[in-house]
């Protein structure tokens, strides 16, 4: 693993540190996300064939009742996803977040059944959608948060961006098994709807298998008092001796950040989470606080208007304005180069180039896009059912480019960045409100941008994709003066960079913001880490 880039090391990191094992417990933790993924591109296709419409009675529907039940089946998959993030809440806290993925994972997997077995009831599938959105919404709220606890700072980015690439993977086999059967499958059999509902049993079934590979959060046991498992769960994860020093600090930096968490809250370093909770609601400390859940917000906000959507619903047209006949593979396309372009971007350069200059570069790249989407379409005016000038079809192949260069640089901007910063920036006793917080938000978002879209395009034409670009434009400002760099920071370093000072736990170690190697002298000069258990702390 020495071979990836990585951000610049906290303090002097074992190369033990950098194994397979903290590799592996990210992917599995991922795993639930493909099933996320697929979700959001599968459904459309597979109501509308002809067996599908059959066996549930919409070919006796008007054209107005098909079209509400196609509604109702996205809107309750989506409301399941904004409950299923709040639902999480308590089960964070409370039971982990092993058991929350476990219980995700298990109410997916009941939704998934309920979809693929009905005959005739329709009933059973709204029940499942509306299951399987409670799942994902469940996984979305644990995942990154569960992914950013385990991993060492320096890939940080890497492993919690295996939740963006491992969602654009879930997506892309989505569309291309829908793909493989229209063109294979008789639309008139049963099967043609019912193995593209099978198949979401598949990464959630999995990640039910490897679920005795994960550990238990170390920083959840911590918070919970449970020194001796954290001990445990750090040496595994490390692949170090439980009396290492490296993980004698890592449990210190932990307490420590949980103590000063407590004791700024609520004046007591034993406080409940009720406590905390009420603490962190106080004008002394909200500021901090308040920024924070802020910066979520309006990132899941950037990245819904960003033009995705927009992108999605028109490149058909474009497509077939240029004369490609196979719209359907080209819209693939367009999606496996969205996927690899995130599964690089993640996998190979997150923790080198941060997260704030990727935010604004891909911004900048997309808003042209759109830029030029929208002179095309006002100026060419493509029309599928007139024969084009030759301009015009030069000028559409030139758009098809920009739409592939949106895909491309869309992948490691907006489009992942929120889920990993929002993993980073809490406090360890607010995560189990932040993760939530987060994937509600972008439920929230996307089900706003959604509806509002078709009314824009009515309205706007290719106005939207001028409106959009501006958005991504507007996002590069916000991006270059609110969001921060925290690559390479531990998660108990974030304070510094919000405004939010706390006092000082007496014997606290200082926690460094610089990752300088001053910082690592100063440390080793300001206190002595005991290897021992019981006197790390």
């Amino acid at each position: 693993m020495t071979g990836f880039a990585r951000a610049k090391e906290d303090r002097p990191t074992p190369p033990e540190v950098y194994n397979w094992r903290v590799y592996m417990s990210a992917l599995v933790i991922s795993m639930g996300v493909l099933a996320y993924g697929y979700d959001s591109a599968f459904i459309g296709t597979t109501i509308t064939q002809k067996s599908f419409q059959r066996d549930f009675g919409l070919v006796s529907m008007t054209k107005q009742q098909r079209n509400d039940v196609s509604s109702n089946l996205t809107s309750i998959y989506s409301a399941g996803g904004f409950f299923g993030a709040l639902f999480m809440y308590p089960s964070l806290e409370l039971l982990g977040r092993r058991m929350t993925v476990i219980i995700a994972d298990v109410i997916f997997l009941v939704g998934a059944v309920l979809c693929t077995v009905p005959t005739h009831q329709l009933g059973l599938v709204y029940a499942g959608r509306l299951l399987t959105g409670l799942g994902v919404g469940g996984i979305a709220a644990v995942s990154p948060i569960y992914i950013a606890e385990i991993s060492p700072p320096a890939i940080r980015g890497r492993l919690t961006g295996f939740f963006e690439s491992f969602y654009q993977t879930g997506a892309v086999i989505g569309f291309w098994i829908n793909y493989g059967i229209v063109h294979n499958i008789d639309p008139n059999k049963s099967i043609a709807w019912r193995i593209p509902m099978a198949v979401q049993l598949i990464p959630a079934g999995l990640l039910a298998m490897m679920i005795p590979i994960l550990k238990e959060s170390p920083t959840w046991l911590l918070k919970r008092g449970r020194d001796d498992e954290a001990y445990a769960v750090y040496s595994f994860l490390r692949n170090l001796p439980e009396d290492h020093p490296y993980i004698a600090e890592d449990v210190h930096f932990v307490k420590n950040e949980i103590a000063k968490e407590r004791l700024n809250l609520t004046g007591n370093q034993t406080a409940s989470f009720k406590d905390i909770v009420r603490g962190a609601l106080k004008e002394s400390s909200m500021k901090g606080m308040r920024n924070r859940f802020l910066l979520v917000f309006l990132m899941f906000m950037w990245q819904a208007w960003s033009g995705a959507a927009a992108i999605n619903y028109y490149s058909p047209t474009i497509f077939r304005s240029i004369g490609l006949t196979d719209v359907t593979l080209w819209t693939g396309v367009y999606g496996i180069i969205k996927a690899v372009g995130s599964i690089i971007f993640f996998t190979f350069f997150i923790d080198a180039f941060g997260r704030k200059w990727p935010w604004i570069v891909s911004s900048l790249a997309c808003a042209f896009c759109q830029y030029y989407l929208a002179a095309y379409i006002a100026i060419g005016k493509p029309n599928v059912d007139v024969k084009q000038s030759p301009s015009t079809v030069a000028g559409g192949k030139a758009a098809t480019a920009m739409v592939m260069i949106f895909g491309a640089t869309w992948s490691f901007g907006a489009n992942g960045l929120p889920w990993i910063i929002s993993a980073e920036i809490f406090p360890s006793s607010l995560r189990s409100i932040s993760g939530p917080f987060a994937g509600m938000s972008v439920w929230l978002w996307t089900y706003v941008v959604t509806r509002a879209l078709p009314s824009m395009y009515t309205s706007m034409g290719y106005g939207v994709y001028i409106f959009f670009a501006s958005c991504l434009v507007c996002a590069s400002v916000y991006a270059y003066f609110f969001i921060h760099e925290t690559k390479g920071l531990r998660m108990d370093q974030m304070d510094h960079l919000f405004g939010f000072e706390r006092q000082t736990v007496p014997g606290a170690v200082p926690n460094k913001v610089s990752g300088d190697d001053s910082s690592d002298k100063d440390h080793e000069k300001d206190v002595k880490v005991d290897v021992s258990r019981k006197e790390a702390v």
